[in-house]
């Protein structure tokens, strides 16, 4: 399992505990869609070479997608440079797997609590004294994790093999130190189990290429993020500014267009207002000219004034006493009366009098027509 796969598992253990099963099928499921030659380049594919001492031969075999297939048999003591002269180009670059018989290998199958998945390694390093004849420090070790339970368990194998059988698997000698990617055992049927026994320490050290491009894009990918969102904030705060300014503008109009209106109902108050006053009281016309039918020569006005429903009446007459009873009937004033004392004029006979009448509106004339009125 290559790394990049290795950290994705445990990267889904961290975050979501329980769904490693879907993440590991999700992904597998992803990466199946890509070429072989992406898969390799991105280093999530499978393929590798497995390098495996047969009847005094050493086998280099292709397997990819669970397909061993062989590409050479070279003489037991090869060197790694003659493995890699003797490879084919497009197989150059892949991981390469030293590879343990059945024998060599050791399998305790244990059931682990779920919460130990994110460091299903480190723990079972501590099972090694007492589930194995061994001591850490006597062998190499890995761990396959075969299930996951219903029940929340896991379903673990643990591989263990003697340092010194992994030490001279291929020859003796540095030869071949730094030279693998790993090691792996076969079962009892010569299938590769999958395990990497081989420390980190051991394994053969890879310069990738792309990691200085991979940095400059992330790098740039960063910026050009950062970039996208400060524009996105810049358009956000542009697009407020604009908002702001049209909800101002809309505001003054409003308030305007409300002033306006306010002046108009003003208007049409203050005209209601006097229709209404001009509809509770008779027309100053028709008081004059019922007043010119009802008094007769002998009475002159001096003023004549209209406010506030009521009517004042102030002049000479020679039968000053009788004008209430000329005034009374009418159908523009009520009650008229004689207010003050009469006051003879000088050298005539008639006297002064101030007269005052309640003036009627057509309301009022009409209630009082309908009025029943007493015998």
């Amino acid at each position: 399992m290559t790394g990049l796969r290795e950290r994705l598992g445990q990267a889904s253990a961290r975050i979501l505990p329980g769904a490693g099963g879907f993440w590991a099928w999700w992904t597998r499921a992803l990466l199946s869609w890509l070429p072989a030659r992406w898969r390799a380049l991105l280093g999530v594919s499978d393929a590798r070479l497995l390098l495996e001492l047969v009847d005094g031969q050493l086998t280099v075999s292709l397997l990819q997608s669970g397909q061993r297939q062989l590409l050479q048999a070279l003489p037991a003591g090869a060197s790694p440079t003659a493995v890699e002269a003797a490879l084919p180009p497009r197989v150059a670059g892949l991981p390469r797997f030293g590879v343990l018989s059945a024998s060599a290998a050791l399998r305790k199958p244990l059931r682990m609590p779920a919460a130990a998945e994110a460091r299903l390694r480190e723990v079972l390093g501590f099972e090694i004294d007492r589930q194995t004849p061994f001591s850490a420090a006597q062998v190499y070790y890995d761990v396959r994790l075969l299930q996951r339970r219903d029940d929340g368990q896991l379903d673990t194998e643990l591989v263990v093999a003697p340092r010194p059988l992994v030490d001279a698997l291929l020859g003796p000698g540095e030869a071949w130190r730094q030279q693998l990617d790993g090691v792996d055992a076969v079962d009892a049927q010569g299938e590769p189990l999958g395990v990497n026994l081989l420390p980190l320490a051991l394994r053969r050290q890879r310069n990738d290429p792309m990691r200085r491009l991979n940095r400059l894009l992330l790098i740039a990918g960063t910026v050009m993020v950062v970039l996208a969102a400060w524009q996105l904030l810049d358009n956000r705060r542009a697009a407020a500014t604009r908002l702001a300014v049209q909800v101002d503008a809309a505001a003054v109009r409003a308030r305007a267009v409300a002033a306006q209106r306010q002046q108009l109902q003003d208007l049409v108050d203050g005209q209601q207002f006097f229709t209404a006053q001009r509809t509770q009281q008779p027309s100053a016309t028709a008081i004059i000219n019922e007043l010119s039918q009802r008094l007769g020569d002998d009475t002159s006005l001096e003023k004549l004034s209209i406010e506030g429903g009521r009517m004042q009446l102030i002049g000479m007459s020679s039968s000053a006493s009788s004008l209430v009873a000329k005034l009374e009937g009418s159908t523009l004033w009520k009650t008229p009366s004689l207010t003050g004392v009469l006051q003879a004029g000088q050298g005539t006979a008639r006297e002064r009098f101030t007269l005052t009448a309640e003036l009627r509106g057509p309301n009022q004339e009409a209630a009082d027509g309908n009025a029943p009125r007493a015998p």
